[in-house]
């Protein structure tokens, strides 16, 4: 089946390139580097990793605790740990090695700094407006109604708490990529089957 640009506003998506939001690409798998050791995040993630040198949702979610990365805000709750994980899990493996967990730092930290800047009451929170302005400054056109919708997803009362405010940039670039590898012509819409519509969909 076809779906358009203008049928997955609802997802947050635009195919275009000045549209689409890009930090990249992946750095390589979890095999360790020089100075891995010496690396200031490394020893948050081997508190908490395995010996394979992954950690999975619930690693992270502890990792991301332990290193204060969220600051003032509350944690990352579990399921949008999961999120992260499947934004950056290109082998499907569930779980994230060091330089994969680099790239998601790198990410999350760059959206925080999004947050913060749009908090202007220093609330915790930013609303439907600030939300537009944040995802307008990271590349994105979206319709008022595709904000609409994503608001309503994420906020309560009207409002998008930090950990909310993440999951929505961390689905919205998911999204964004699996529609993006699909779009190979840079039209605006895709051909998708509908069993691959809902692996792309489902697995994040």
């Amino acid at each position: 089946m076809k779906w358009k640009k203008k049928n997955l506003q609802c997802f947050g998506i635009s195919s275009s390139r000045r549209f689409l939001l890009g930090y990249g690409g992946a750095p390589g798998g979890p095999a360790a580097f020089p100075g891995q050791a010496q690396d200031p995040l490394y020893g948050y993630f081997a508190a908490v990793g395995g010996q394979d040198g992954q950690i999975d949702a619930d690693e992270l979610q502890r990792c991301l605790t332990q290193s204060g990365i969220a600051g003032a805000y509350k944690p990352f709750n579990l399921e949008t740990c999961r999120l992260m994980i499947s934004m950056l899990d290109r082998d499907m493996s569930g779980t994230l090695g060091f330089n994969e967990f680099k790239e998601l730092w790198a990410v999350v930290n760059g959206w925080k700094q999004h947050f913060v800047s749009f908090d202007s009451d220093g609330s915790g929170t930013v609303d439907r407006q600030e939300l537009e302005k944040a995802l307008m400054t990271m590349g994105f056109r979206l319709s008022p109604q595709a904000v609409t919708a994503i608001t309503k997803r994420y906020s309560t009362h009207g409002k998008i708490a930090f950990d909310d405010y993440i999951a929505c940039c961390v689905k919205l670039r998911a999204l964004t990529e699996c529609f993006r590898r699909r779009d190979t012509t840079q039209q605006g819409f895709v051909n998708f089957h509908y069993d691959d519509f809902i692996q792309c969909v489902m697995s994040i």
